[in-house]
């Protein structure tokens, strides 16, 4: 059927998804500042999924400058995926291809240099973080993972100021750091793996903000210097509390905001970043359920949220 995706604003650009009649795959659009500017099809599934039994597009990702488009593609239904690259301005198809990978791109600001997560065709894990400038033929792995209980995978912060690598286990978080702009650098440890310990990481201007169950059990916030990312050096923002779970946290430039669960209900917490003034939003139904949705762009006053409940259907807000 015709459909389309609710658009969200990125770095310029509004951008979409839609289907057409008739068609088996999504096209991929953006428009340039205004929704009621030109259409730009980025992707046309349709299109690269032609001549093939089976297609499935892992993922895609803009560069900064917004000139060229990352994009994996699995042929043989393995989720292994084949990362391609296309200019946004000629939609030409580079020459660059990366294969055995996991689908996720992350774009230093350079707009050449890109991250990815390997696959070992065997065993299909994750094990190793390479990275990839366009044009040269010879990748550099940049991490490897030696415990096979672990998932990893590499992306770009919200903030746009970090490349930043994940690993998690069932119980433990694991996280290393490096500047966008130093492609070239060697990646830090954010702090030391532990047992038994859980958390996220979200940049913001010169410190992170760590979402962690350590002491926690429902998780609290903390924030430390970018350069100062050690345990030792947290500091705590929101205290844990024994009746109200924390599920996670949404930062923008001037606000943050908290996924908060208490008495099994979902809550939105809103909180100023410069005056600390804060309220919860508020939904009129004693019973839904609410949750951040797509918000990719930093600088904007704008949330976007997803709501349901058993009157109204699951929309975005």
């Amino acid at each position: 059927e015709d459909d389309e995706s609710v658009p969200y604003f990125y770095n310029g650009y509004w951008y979409y998804s839609r289907f057409e009649l008739g068609q088996e795959y999504p096209i991929y659009c953006r428009k340039k500042g205004a929704l009621d500017a030109d259409e730009e099809t980025m992707l046309n599934v349709n299109e690269l999924a032609n001549g093939y039994e089976f297609f499935n597009l892992g993922g895609w990702s803009v560069s900064p400058d917004n000139s060229l488009i990352a994009f994996s593609e699995d042929t043989l239904s393995r989720n292994i995926f084949t990362i391609k690259f296309k200019s946004l301005l000629t939609g030409e198809l580079l020459a660059d291809q990366i294969t055995n990978t996991a689908g996720g791109i992350a774009w230093a600001n350079d707009n050449k240099t890109v991250f990815y997560t390997s696959k070992n065709e065997v065993t299909l894990l994750t094990e190793i973080i390479v990275r990839h400038v366009l044009g040269q033929k010879d990748d550099i792995v940049v991490y490897q993972e030696k415990d096979p209980s672990f998932y990893i995978g590499v992306y770009r912060s919200k903030s746009g100021e970090y490349i930043i690598i994940y690993n998690s286990s069932t119980m433990v978080s694991d996280y290393h750091i490096l500047e966008a702009g130093n492609p070239l650098g060697k990646f830090r440890q954010f702090t030391a793996r532990e047992t038994d310990m859980l958390y996220s990481i979200d940049h913001f201007k010169d410190k992170f903000y760590i979402t962690t169950n350590w002491d926690a059990k429902n998780f609290r916030l903390m924030e430390t210097h970018k350069g100062k990312t050690d345990k030792t050096n947290w500091k705590e923002v929101i205290a844990h509390r024994p009746d109200v779970y924390l599920e996670g946290v949404e930062v923008f430039n001037d606000f943050i905001v908290l996924d908060e669960r208490k008495a099994g209900q979902t809550n939105l917490r809103i909180i100023n970043q410069k005056s600390r003034e804060e309220h919860y939003l508020e939904f009129g139904e004693s019973a839904y359920t609410a949750y951040t949705s797509i918000n990719p762009e930093f600088s904007t006053d704008w949330l976007r949220f997803g709501y349901t409940s058993l009157t109204t259907p699951n929309s975005p807000f």
